[in-house]
Parts: structure tokens; C-alpha cells; sequence
């Protein structure tokens, strides 16, 4: 067995699910934290990948610059749909299967604008560093995937230090935790919501772009992401930042040592075989919730 083919597909997996935790750690703090799953979640990252290739192709603008952009819309946006819909659902019996309804028909939405303005044809960037690669010793690395690494690492980063190091971040915690208590300390729970809401619809922009720097996409794409994020969310443990982080790249180095090994077709069987056995051993994920 050629020990540079596995380090090579072992490095390649780590890059790849590294963007699948960007795309699946604002899922999991919705999901953990508000008890809301956002089922919208990745039609929200398709939409700053449509959005990135829009720019691009018609103002040269680079898709991760493009960031600067549909982050803060995307956050905005969040808190708007908290304030106006998920609002009325959280004070519910049954939040979970409410919220699962309500962000279908969002994400419905959205992957009907995305065909009524971008068509169905499948998207791909093609910037001037798509082809290029990076050269070490006996191994390469395309650009893309270099990209998409960087920015899970500060994207994840950037999460996990505003909520343990800032006081919102701290207030987020505390409202989840003890909502009760911590309206009584002045914590006001619907803005904190609505902020934890925005800043998860946030991440998947950033998440959607960098799926788009390495796989092609169009309107449906969201559905077959939103499966990785279950994968992801599950295995990592719900509301653990870094234990998503973590499952991101456990899944990703399967998947990427299976696509060197084994037919494609195997590759998901793999893969989601490997969700069936955690979730009898360890229904609760590898990681512990954090908040």
C-alpha cells in the first residue's frame, strides 16, 4: 500500500471536513443551544455561494472576499427570521418538530428563488487559483481546498472565543442554560436568541462558500449538505463546538482514505455505516454538549 497515496488522501480528507464543521457549527449551536433545527440551514449557505459566484463573475470579486458582504446581511437576515417566525414556536411543546416544519418551508423558499434567479444549472468557481497547487516534497495540494481550510479554522475559532471569551457569547450560554435565572441577572432571552440565530445563519454563508470552492452546486444542493450536517452535528455531540469541529474532520479523513481506496459507490455506505454504529454505541456523539 503506497504510504504517500494515504498521507496524501489522509491530509486532503482533513482540509475537506474541515468545511463541512464550518458549515455544520452553527447547525449544531441552534440545535444544542435553542433546541431549534434549522432545516434551512444549508439553503442559507447556498445562497452566499450563489451569491459569491454572482459577484464574481460580474465584478471580479473574489468568493471569500465576497464574505465581507453576506456574512452581516446573512446575520441580519437571521435575527430577522428569529424575530418575525421562530419566535412564535420556542415557547412550544414541541420545539424541535416545529422548528424542523417552519425551516423546511424557508429552505423550500429559498431553493426557489435560487432557481427563479440563478437557473438549474450546475455553478463552479473558476478563479485564477482554482488549477493551482501547492508542492511538498512528494505531496500537492490544490488551492481551493487550502482556502476552505483556513477559513474553517477561523470561523470555528471566531465562534468558540465569542462564546467563552465575550459577554454575549457568556450571556448566550447562561440563556439556554438557566433561562429563568438569567432573565432575572437582565439577560434579555429574545435578543440573545435572536443574535445566537443570526450569528449560526452567519457561519453557514461562510460554510456555504467554502462547499462552493470545492464541489460544484445548484439550487438542490442544500439537501444533500443538510445530510452531512446531521452526520457532522451527531457524531461531533449537538451544541459542541469543538466536538463538531472534530467530527468534521474525523468524517472527512474517511471519507477521503474511502474515495482513495474504495469504488465510489462505497463511499457513502462507508461513511453513514459509520453514523448507524455511533449512534447504537453512543447515541449522545463522541463530545459532551458545551452549552
Amino acid at each position: 500500500m503506497n504510504s504517500t497515496l494515504i498521507f496524501q488522501s489522509l491530509i486532503s480528507g482533513v482540509m475537506m471536513g474541515s468545511v463541512y464543521a464550518l458549515l455544520g457549527v452553527g447547525f449544531s449551536l441552534t440545535w444544542g443551544v435553542m433546541k431549534v433545527i434549522n432545516v434551512a440551514h444549508a439553503a442559507f449557505g447556498l445562497l452566499a455561494a450563489f451569491f459569491a459566484y454572482t459577484v464574481f463573475h460580474r465584478y471580479g470579486i473574489d468568493p471569500v472576499v465576497s464574505l465581507v458582504l453576506s456574512v452581516p446581511f446573512l446575520f441580519f437576515l437571521g435575527c430577522a427570521l428569529y424575530r418575525f417566525l421562530l419566535i412564535r414556536i420556542t415557547s412550544a411543546r414541541a420545539v424541535i418538530v416545529s422548528s424542523m416544519i417552519l425551516t423546511f418551508g424557508v429552505a423550500i423558499i429559498l431553493e426557489n428563488l435560487a432557481l427563479l434567479l440563478w437557473g438549474a444549472d450546475p455553478r463552479l468557481f473558476t478563479t485564477s487559483y482554482t488549477s493551482k497547487v501547492i508542492i511538498v516534497g512528494p505531496f500537492y495540494f490544490q488551492y481551493p481546498p487550502v482556502i476552505g481550510f483556513v477559513m474553517s479554522v477561523v470561523g470555528i475559532s471566531s465562534i468558540y472565543l465569542f462564546l467563552k471569551r465575550t459577554y454575549v457569547g457568556k450571556a448566550v450560554r447562561a440563556a439556554w442554560q438557566q433561562p429563568e435565572a438569567s432573565q432575572l441577572c437582565g439577560i434579555n432571552l429574545g435578543r440573545i436568541s435572536a443574535i445566537t440565530f443570526g450569528l449560526a445563519v452567519a457561519s453557514a454563508g461562510a460554510g456555504g462558500v467554502g462547499m462552493g470552492l470545492l464541489y460544484s452546486f445548484e439550487p438542490h444542493s442544500h439537501n444533500l449538505w443538510l445530510i452531512y450536517l446531521f452526520l457532522v452535528v451527531i457524531v461531533g455531540g449537538v451544541g459542541n463546538v469543538l466536538g463538531t469541529a472534530m467530527a468534521g474532520l474525523i468524517i472527512g479523513v474517511i471519507t477521503g482514505l474511502s474515495m482513495a481506496f474504495l469504488p465510489y459507490q462505497w463511499v457513502n455506505l462507508l461513511t453513514f455505516g459509520l453514523l448507524m454504529v455511533i449512534l447504537v454505541v453512543k447515541p449522545q456523539g463522541l463530545f459532551q454538549s458545551e452549552v
